[in-house]
C-alpha cells in the first residue's frame, strides 16, 4: 500500500486545495462521510478520504485500493493505492467520462474523448498549470492519457468480488461503474479446463487425483460438457465410476449423457451399474436404455437428456450451478457477489412488474422458490443479512396460511442465529396469527405433521436465547406460547420436542 501523496496533501494545505479544485479530490469532504451508510458485502474495512462535488466519496479498502461511490449508487476501484488513483484523478479530470473505454478502442478514440473533456473544462477554468505543479509535488511522472485509460480500465475490473458496495440497512449492492468483466462460469470452470487438459495428456497422476476428488471431479465434468472431444471416451468413463460416491448428482447424470452420447453399446453395462447404485440413482437415470438397446437408442437417450438439461453454452446454465460450483472452490466472494445481484435483480423486478417470477402456467401466481433457494445459498455462505434479506421477501409473498407459517418459521430462526430476538419473535407471533387464523385449509393438519414440531422447536430456541440474553420477561411469556403450541400437537409430534421444553422451562426457571 502507497499512501505517500495522501500524507502529503494532508500536510500542505496548498496542495490539499489544488486537489480540491480543480480536480475534485476534496480531503475536507472526509468529514461530511458519504451520502448513505455503506459497507462491503465481504466485510472489510471502509476508510473515507476524501469527497467530490457531487457527493462522490472516495474510500481506502483494507489492501489500499481506493473505492469510488458516487450519489447515485454505482462504486469501483480506481486504483491498487491511493497514489495510483490520487494520479489517475489528477491525469485524468475528467474520468468518470471514460470509465466505458479500454486500451482497445485505440489512441486516437482515447485522445480525442479526452481532449473533449479537458477543452470544455478550460473553458471555465485552467488545469495545465495545476496539473504540472501537483505532478511535481507528488513526485508523479507524466503519463499519456491512453496508460492512464489503461490503469482506470484495469482498476474497475477489479471491483468484483471483493470490493462490492452495500447500502447498509437495505443489503442492495452498488451498480458497477465501467467493464462487466468476465461471466461467473469462466473462473468458475478455469480450474476444471485445466485437469481436463490434463486428463486428455494421459497424465495418470490427474487421472487419480481429479476422480478421488469430488470438487475437482464436478468442475472437470462441466469444462468436459463445454469442451467436448471424441477421444474423451475412456476419461469420461473413469469420471463416472468414480461419481457414483457422490449418489445422484448433475454432474453424474451429465457423466451419463456424456458417456452415452458416443453410441458404444459397450458401455451399457457400466450405465446400468451406475444406475442401479442406489434408489435416487434409480430415479434420477431411470429413462436409461435397458440392456440389449442399440446405439442410436442409446445416442436418442443421451440427445434427449442433453437438450433438456445441459447443452453446450455456458450462459444457459442456471446462475445457481456456477454459484454452487464458486462456493465448493473458496471462491466465497465471488459467489456472493453474484448471489447479491440475482437478490437485488428480484427486488427490482417485484418493484416493477413482477414478470421474473410469474408462473407461465398461472401467471397471476408467483414462483417464489428462487428467493427460498437464495436464503439458503446465503445461509451456506454464512452471510446472515443477505439470507434474512432474501427470507423476509420470500416469506412477504406466500399466499397460503401453511407457506406463511413455514417461511415466518425460517425467518424466526435466522434472525435468533443472526441476534435479532426481537424481530425474531415477531416473527413468531406472525406464524402462531397464521395458525390461529388461517384463513384457508392449508393448515388443518399442521398439528400432526412436522411443522407443528418445527414451529414449537422454534418457540423454546427463541425463548432459550431470550433467557440467555437476561431478557426475561419476553422469555417467561414466549415459554407460554411455546406450551400452548405443544399443547395443541399429536402425541407423537409432542414427544419430539419434549426434551427440549423440559430444558427450555429448567432455563428459565434458573434465569428467575
Amino acid at each position: 500500500m502507497t499512501d505517500r501523496a495522501l500524507r502529503l496533501l494532508r500536510q500542505d494545505r496548498r496542495l490539499a486545495e489544488l486537489a480540491a479544485f480543480p480536480f475534485d479530490f476534496d480531503l475536507d469532504r472526509a468529514a461530511h462521510g458519504h451520502v448513505e451508510e455503506v459497507r462491503l458485502a465481504s466485510g472489510g474495512p471502509l476508510e473515507t478520504v476524501a469527497g467530490d462535488d457531487t457527493g462522490g466519496t472516495y474510500f481506502v479498502c483494507a489492501d489500499g485500493s481506493m473505492l469510488y461511490a458516487d450519489s447515485e449508487g454505482a462504486a469501483g476501484i480506481i486504483g491498487s493505492s491511493v497514489d495510483e488513483a490520487l494520479e489517475l484523478v489528477i491525469g485524468l479530470p475528467g474520468w468518470r467520462g471514460y470509465t466505458r473505454l479500454s486500451p482497445d478502442d485505440g489512441e486516437e478514440k482515447i485522445l480525442a474523448c479526452v481532449a473533449e473533456t479537458e477543452d470544455e473544462i478550460r473553458e471555465c477554468y485552467g488545469i495545465d498549470e495545476e496539473r504540472a505543479e501537483l505532478r511535481a509535488a507528488l513526485g508523479f511522472p507524466k503519463r499519456s492519457p491512453v496508460e492512464l485509460v489503461g490503469r482506470l480500465r484495469a482498476a474497475l475490473l477489479r471491483t468484483e468480488p471483493e470490493f462490492v458496495l452495500l447500502n447498509a440497512d437495505e443489503g442492495c449492492a452498488y451498480h458497477r461503474i465501467g467493464p462487466a468483466g468476465p461471466p461467473l462460469w469462466e473462473p468458475v470452470l478455469a480450474a476444471g479446463r485445466a485437469d481436463l487438459a490434463r486428463l486428455r495428456e494421459g497424465d495418470r497422476t490427474a487421472w487419480r487425483d481429479v476422480a478421488e476428488d469430488p470438487v475437482r471431479r464436478r468442475i472437470t465434468l462441466r469444462a468436459a460438457q463445454f469442451d467436448r472431444a471424441e477421444g474423451d471416451r475412456e476419461l469420461l468413463r473413469h469420471l463416472l465410476r468414480h461419481e457414483t460416491r457422490s449418489s445422484m448428482t448433475d454432474e453424474l447424470r451429465l457423466a451419463a449423457m456424456l458417456v452415452g452420447l458416443h453410441g458404444d453399446t459397450r458401455d451399457l453395462p457400466l450405465l446400468l451399474e451406475v444406475r442401479e447404485t442406489d434408489f435416487d440413482t434409480a430415479c434420477g437415470l431411470s429413462g436409461m436404455p435397458e440392456p440389449g438397446a442399440s446405439a442410436e437408442e442409446l445416442q436418442q437417450w443421451a440427445r434427449a437428456l442433453d437438450e433438456s438439461m445441459f447443452g453446450t453454452d455456458p450462459s444457459d446454465e442456471p446462475v445457481s450451478t456456477w454459484t454452487d460450483l464458486a462456493r465448493d472452490q473458496g471462491m466465497t466472494d465471488l459467489a456472493r457477489a453474484t448471489l447479491i445481484r440475482e437478490l437485488d435483480n428480484i427486488y427490482m423486478d417485484i418493484y416493477m412488474d413482477q414478470s421474473s417470477l410469474r408462473r407461465p402456467e398461472a401467471s397471476h401466481t408467483l414462483a417464489t422458490a428462487p428467493l427460498s433457494g437464495l436464503a439458503r445459498d446465503f445461509e451456506e455462505l454464512g452471510d446472515l443479512s443477505q439470507a434474512l434479506r432474501a427470507q423476509r421477501l420470500y416469506a412477504a409473498l406466500q399466499a397460503t396460511a401453511w407457506d406463511r407459517a413455514s417461511a415466518r418459521r425460517t425467518l424466526a430462526r435466522l434472525e435468533r442465529e443472526a441476534g435479532r430476538l426481537p424481530q425474531a419473535a415477531d416473527s413468531l407471533a406472525a406464524v402462531r396469527d397464521a395458525l390461529a387464523t388461517p384463513g384457508d385449509d392449508s393448515l388443518r393438519h399442521w398439528q400432526q405433521v412436522n411443522l407443528g414440531c418445527y414451529i414449537a422447536e422454534e418457540h423454546y430456541q427463541l425463548t432459550l436465547a431470550l433467557a440467555d440474553a437476561g431478557r426475561l420477561e419476553e422469555a417467561r411469556a414466549l415459554l407460554m406460547d411455546a406450551d400452548a403450541i405443544r399443547g395443541e400437537l399429536s402425541e407423537h409430534a409432542a414427544n419430539g420436542v419434549r426434551e427440549l421444553a423440559e430444558r427450555t422451562a429448567a432455563r428459565v426457571r434458573e434465569a428467575n
